[in-house]
């Protein structure tokens, strides 16, 4: 039996400069906080609290002063940053490029709006981290919106500004914008109003097509990735579309050998947030099932 990992998946540049801030400096600090999961991995998460780093949530960073706090590759809103001066914290900044990038404009996009009676509207995950900091560039009164019953909250004869969670599916980005368009003649008014931006990561999108031609190649195909990973989830949903004998695991513990019987090619990948090492010990566990059958 042939096991695969494919070189695509594994950690974009945002988790992977994120990971690396964190052993930069924890190789030299006992202790580093971090404001939520460094990564949506829970594998990951608990390797780095081996080496001192320390999983927070926000009123735990309230009660912090006169330390380090990472701020992971989601960003986060701008009272974050106000809570650290105060605190005098002083903040490790990890958040990705990309995600700093699309806070400006929503943040440009929001001012204005102000200006035109208009709506900023981000389709995202709501709770999602990176959410939080988008929505944050607003004075959090951006409209957060997943499913098409979460149109209702919109007004369609005002004008719309849609961005996107850089981490969503470019589909489904594609079918909101559709639906909000449909909603927009609807209500009467003009699209010339309405400003759609695919705000989605690159680094993202574009593996989807790239995990398609891969599930496609393999007889069976393993997805690793932790389960509160947004990415994971749309990734994977690719996955099952072009091979029906695919599984997500969050380690090779969760492996089922029944998975294999009478595979002859095995292909692993996995999330944004999937460390190669994890995709490692899977592809080792597989292959230990593969010599006994």
């Amino acid at each position: 039996m042939e096991v695969t990992i494919d070189k695509n998946s594994g950690y974009c540049f945002g988790v992977e400069f994120a990971i690396q801030m964190a052993e930069d400096e924890l190789a030299h600090e006992e202790t580093l906080y971090c404001l939520g999961d460094i990564v949506h991995n829970r594998m990951e998460v608990e390797r780095l609290h081996q080496r001192g780093l320390r999983i927070i949530d926000r009123e735990q960073l309230a009660e912090l002063h006169d330390c380090k706090v990472l701020i992971r590759a989601h960003g986060e809103p701008p009272e974050t940053y106000a809570l650290a001066l105060r605190n005098n914290l002083e903040l490790i900044d990890a958040s990705c490029p990309v995600v700093l990038k699309l806070q400006n404009r929503v943040k440009h996009a929001f001012d204005l709006s102000q200006r035109q009676d208009g709506q900023i509207v981000i389709y995202g995950q709501p709770g999602h981290a990176e959410v939080a900091g988008l929505t944050g560039q607003t004075g959090n009164r951006a409209i957060i919106v997943m499913t098409e019953a979460d149109l209702d909250q919109i007004d369609f004869a005002r004008p719309v500004t849609l961005f996107s969670q850089t981490t969503k599916s470019t589909a489904g980005f594609y079918k909101m914008k559709a639906l909000m368009e449909a909603r927009i003649t609807a209500a009467g008014g003009a699209l010339e109003s309405f400003d759609a931006n695919d705000s989605i990561c690159r680094q993202v999108s574009n593996r989807e097509p790239q995990l398609a031609k891969f599930a496609a190649l393999h007889d069976v195909i393993i997805f690793v990735s932790g389960r509160k990973s947004s990415n994971g989830k749309a990734l994977f949903s690719v996955v099952q579309q072009f091979n029906a004998r695919s599984y997500f695991v969050e380690n090779e513990t969760e492996l089922e050998d029944e998975w294999f019987a009478g595979a002859q090619t095995v292909g692993i990948c996995g999330a944004t947030s999937t460390p190669l090492w994890l995709m490692q010990q899977v592809q080792a566990r597989i292959e230990a099932v593969g010599e006994l059958v």
